[in-house]
């Protein structure tokens, strides 16, 4: 059962190793959801079985057709990405939950933007014209269908952005999807969820988040 009073139109723009099972709680939770790709056709075999509330489609295609937006493409391929659908994500609400991932000559992840931006906040930068959130990225994604279906509702997952429509949607898609929202604050107020970030590949319980982000309650 969604926890929105309707269901939303949900486009996932890179059906890959994260897109993939948020797709598959959304469309279980009531959602419509396109699966965008620069090749739909591959996409046939796992879309099918979902049902009439999964398509596969090109990415323009899956924005056009979309309430909100899920990124969740590699993140090198963001920027040509976005380049090419910025005019179309104008006025939806966009989940960014790309990861722009270094490892440091020391071993330890890190973020590949410049210090002091978050990758919430540049996306952001880059669509102006749309509300972005930031939701998906510290969860080790091979635990985003398991935890999200066998302990549904246990987990916390961390999100942020400073819009009040855009945090609501979020935090009942992350409802959705099997887990607890736990609000880290505005997108400047992220790094916590970026590579190398207090929360980057930690999983807990919504209080342990809070805890290890340094969040009061």
């Amino acid at each position: 059962m969604t926890a929105n009073a309707t269901p939303l139109t949900i486009g996932i723009l890179g059906a890959g190793n994260i897109g993939r099972p948020l797709g598959r709680h959304w469309v279980a939770a009531g959602h419509s959801v396109t699966f965008g790709s620069r090749d739909p056709g591959r996409l046939a075999s796992f879309v099918e079985p979902l049902g009439d509330r999964a398509r596969a489609a090109t990415y323009a295609e899956a924005v056009e057709a979309s309430d909100v937006v899920l990124l969740s493409v590699p993140h090198p391929a963001l920027d040509e990405l976005l380049d090419r659908l910025k005019d179309r994500l104008t006025g939806k609400t966009v989940i960014d939950a790309t990861s722009p991932i270094g490892v440091s000559e020391e071993g330890l992840f890190v973020s590949q933007l410049r210090p002091g931006l978050t990758q919430g906040s540049w996306t952001a930068e880059r669509l102006p014209d749309s509300s972005v959130a930031r939701a998906f990225t510290h969860f080790p994604d091979e635990l985003l269908w398991s935890r999200g279906t066998g302990q549904r509702h246990f987990w916390g997952m961390g999100i942020a952005s400073g819009d009040s429509d855009a945090r609501r949607m979020t935090e009942a898609l992350v409802h959705d999807a099997g887990f607890v929202p736990v609000h880290l604050g505005g997108l400047e107020e992220s790094a916590a969820v970026d590579p190398g970030g207090a929360l980057f590949g930690y999983v807990s319980t919504a209080a342990g988040l809070r805890a290890a982000a340094g969040l009061a309650g």
